[in-house]
């Protein structure tokens, strides 16, 4: 068993119960500037149309740096048919053709993004949410999928209260977005998502390498 499989099972359930709804990803893999700051190696391990979240800012690389990485990520994504989403930058993702960005649940509490005319805000949108208010706020801004997050206990983000199996199941059940999990993902965890209704998975690590 690996969280790439488990995710590829989570996707299928979610198709069969929405046949008519857009083709997504069953993963998304996010860089990190600490922890995965290049992904490039470990896109080999996902599976074919997975997708890749790349977030770098000014912390990250300056700006030429983070062009020249978008582009090798973006190169690798084509070669293995999966999907680049940028996150941060939506002049970035339309300088490397991405297929899409990734908007952080701040940009949603504006109220005012929209869809637009350019080339990113017409490919695939997702957003951050922590809640029900931030899961309204994304329905309402006509993005595509959500990425609902802590789902259980993370190192990552120590403090934070988790959303926990039962809260993110109901949270799943009532929104009107496709739902991925994210945060404490992980092989004790992953089996208690089985029957929440999630579009599948997503986090930093852990979608590479074989299962017993």
């Amino acid at each position: 068993m690996t969280l790439a499989n488990e995710a590829l099972k989570l996707n299928s359930a979610w198709r069969r119960r929405h046949a008519r709804a857009r083709k997504l990803p069953a993963l998304f893999l996010m860089t990190d500037p600490q922890r995965l700051p290049d992904p490039v190696p470990l896109l080999r391990h996902l599976p074919i149309g997975a997708g890749i979240i790349f977030r770098c800012y000014a912390n990250c690389a300056d700006a030429q740096g983070r062009l020249v990485l978008a582009r090798r990520i973006r190169a690798a994504c084509r070669a293995r048919r999966q999907v680049l989403l940028i996150a941060g930058d939506d002049a970035l993702a339309h300088i490397v053709r991405a297929d899409g960005i990734h908007l952080a649940e701040w940009r949603l509490a504006r109220g005012g993004w929209k869809r637009g005319q350019g080339r990113a805000r017409r490919g695939l949108i997702t957003g951050a949410v922590h809640g029900p208010t931030a899961l309204r706020r994304a329905a309402h801004a006509g993005i595509d999928a959500v990425l609902l997050a802590p789902v259980f206990p993370t190192q990552s983000h120590p403090g934070v209260k988790a959303l926990g199996q039962l809260r993110f199941s109901a949270l799943v059940r009532n929104s009107a977005l496709p739902v991925y999990a994210l945060g404490g993902v992980g092989p004790k965890t992953v089996g208690k998502l089985r029957g929440s209704g999630a579009a599948g998975l997503a986090g930093i690590g852990g979608f590479g390498g074989r299962g017993p």
